[in-house]
C-alpha cells in the first residue's frame, strides 16, 4: 500500500476509529430494529465496506440488498443526472428500510434514491451514512444517523476511491489534489 498512500496527504479517521462508530451504530439499529428484519439497501460501489461492517455489528436478524446510482460518471463533481445503473432485488413493500450510504456530499443521488424508494411503500424508510459533508451540499437530504462529519476535501480509502483506486486503504485520507487536479 506504500504507493498508495504517498498519493495522500493525510489520514482523517482512522481504522480504529471508524470500527468504534461502526459498532455504536449496530448496537443502535439493534435496539431499534428487534424483531423488524430490516433490509440494509447499499448504494454501490462505496458502502459496500460500510455496509460490510455495519452488518456483522447488528445483532438482530436482517437482509440486504443493493443499488447502483451515480451521478458522477467519471469526474469529481456531479452531473446533476442520476442514473440508476442496478436497482433492488428486493420488494420493500411494507419493509423497514435503512439505505446505508459510504458518504452524503451533494446529496443529489442521495435525494433521488430516497424519493425512489419512498414511492415503493417502505414501513419506513430511514438514511444512515458514514460520512457527511454537508458543505457540498446541492440538494436536500434527511439523513438519520451519521458516522462522521468531514470537511470539504477529496476523501479515499474504506470503500471511498477516485477512478477505481484507493478503496482498499482501511482508512479515511485526504487525497492529494495533485493526483486528481492533473
Amino acid at each position: 500500500m506504500s504507493d498508495m498512500r504517498d498519493q495522500v496527504e493525510r489520514t482523517l479517521l482512522t481504522q480504529a476509529q471508524i470500527q468504534k462508530r461502526v459498532g455504536e451504530l449496530g448496537q443502535i439499529f439493534s435496539r431499534e430494529y428487534a424483531d423488524k428484519n430490516p433490509v440494509l439497501v447499499s448504494v454501490l460501489k462505496g458502502a459496500f465496506v460500510f455496509l460490510a461492517d455495519l452488518c456483522r455489528a447488528i445483532s438482530v436478524p436482517c437482509s440486504v440488498d443493493f443499488m447502483i446510482a451515480s451521478s458522477y460518471g467519471a469526474g469529481t463533481e456531479t452531473s446533476g443526472q442520476v442514473k440508476i445503473i442496478k436497482d433492488l432485488d428486493t420488494d420493500i413493500r411494507g419493509r423497514h428500510v435503512i439505505v446505508v450510504e459510504d458518504i452524503v456530499d451533494s446529496g443529489v443521488t442521495l435525494s433521488h434514491i430516497m424519493d425512489m424508494l419512498q414511492k415503493r411503500g417502505p414501513a419506513s424508510l430511514r438514511l444512515a451514512t458514514l460520512l457527511d459533508k454537508p458543505a457540498r451540499r446541492q440538494a436536500h437530504v434527511d439523513i438519520d444517523w451519521i458516522g462522521f462529519q468531514v470537511p470539504d476535501a477529496f476523501l479515499v480509502g474504506y470503500g471511498l476511491d477516485y477512478a477505481e483506486k484507493y478503496r482498499n486503504i482501511p482508512d479515511i485520507c485526504i487525497l492529494k489534489p495533485e493526483v486528481y487536479q492533473a
